[in-house]
Formats: C-alpha cells, sequence, structure tokens
C-alpha cells in the first residue's frame, strides 16, 4: 500500500479514494486521472479502524482558476460515522480540475488528505514521456544508418562484394 498514489496517511490514519464510471469502464478505478466528464462514483476506503467510529466528511470542489479560493462545491457530504468503514458519493464531473478533500470532524485528525483529480485532460507531461522513447530510438537508428552509409567501410564493401 506504501506506492498506491490513491492511499493518503497521515500519522497512523489512512485513507483511500477510488472513482469509478461504469458507464464507460465497468470494474476499472481511478485515483486521479478520471478519463470522460460524466456520472462518477466516488469512494473512500477508512483504512484505519479508528476513523470508523468518528465523523468523516467529503468535499468535492471544481477549480475555477489557478486560486484555490475561485473554486465551486460539487458535492458536501457531510461529517457522519461509517461504521463499515466505506464514504460513498455519486457526482457529475464536467472537464476540469476537482480537488477532493476528506476531513475528520473529531479532532481533525486527518489534516485535511486532498486529491486532485483531472477530468477528461490531457495530460502533457505523460504524453511527452510516452513519445520520448520512441521518438529517440527512430533518431538514434537514423543516426546510425547515415554513418553507416557515409563510412568508408561500405563503400569499399560494396565495390567489392560478388555480383550475382
Amino acid at each position: 500500500m506504501e506506492q498506491d498514489p490513491c492511499l493518503r496517511q497521515t500519522g497512523e490514519r489512512a485513507v483511500h479514494f477510488s472513482a469509478y464510471q461504469p458507464q464507460y469502464e465497468l470494474h476499472e478505478q481511478y485515483c486521479t486521472e478520471i478519463p470522460q466528464a460524466g456520472e462518477t462514483f466516488l469512494v473512500v476506503d477508512l483504512v484505519d479502524p479508528a476513523l470508523r467510529t468518528e465523523p468523516v466528511g467529503m468535499r468535492v470542489m471544481k477549480r475555477n482558476g489557478k486560486n484555490e479560493s475561485e473554486a465551486d462545491i460539487v458535492a458536501d457530504v457531510r461529517p457522519i460515522s461509517h461504521p463499515d468503514g466505506v464514504l460513498r458519493s455519486e457526482v457529475s464531473l464536467d472537464e476540469g480540475l476537482y480537488t477532493v478533500t476528506i476531513a475528520s470532524e473529531k479532532h481533525n485528525l486527518l489534516k485535511r488528505p486532498q486529491y486532485l483529480l483531472r477530468v477528461h485532460m490531457v495530460d502533457y507531461q505523460k504524453l511527452a514521456l510516452s513519445i520520448a522513447g520512441p521518438l529517440i530510438a527512430v533518431l538514434l537508428f537514423v543516426w546510425v544508418a547515415y554513418r553507416l552509409i557515409r563510412s568508408k567501410w561500405l563503400r569499399r564493401w560494396w565495390t567489392t562484394a560478388p555480383s550475382s
């Protein structure tokens, strides 16, 4: 779980966030990159058993600008206890950036773990990284082929090769 990007931990308290869009992919779960706009099921697993007796809530806000104060509340799940350890909500998400905040009412023990959701947006950094490897391989191949064609060794071999 330590390598899980959907897990947020503050001290000994831990929560796990998942988003689902069964109308597009029935069994696929997402964390921060939501591929499509539309109805989305948000699920928070209260990993720490102590959190199941505390009032825990969730707020989803759509960012309208670079400033976090410029945000609209899309969903607000008021803090209640969740004996089954699962906090659920269904929201309609448009394309854009969202912040999901999970908070405990009791002493604010979670210190507000947040998730930044990117809905139906292109991540240009990931796109560039996925293209970089094949592009470097093609450029290296072209360079080696050019050097080979321009080499004296290839010309000598070509002129001395037996013809059929």
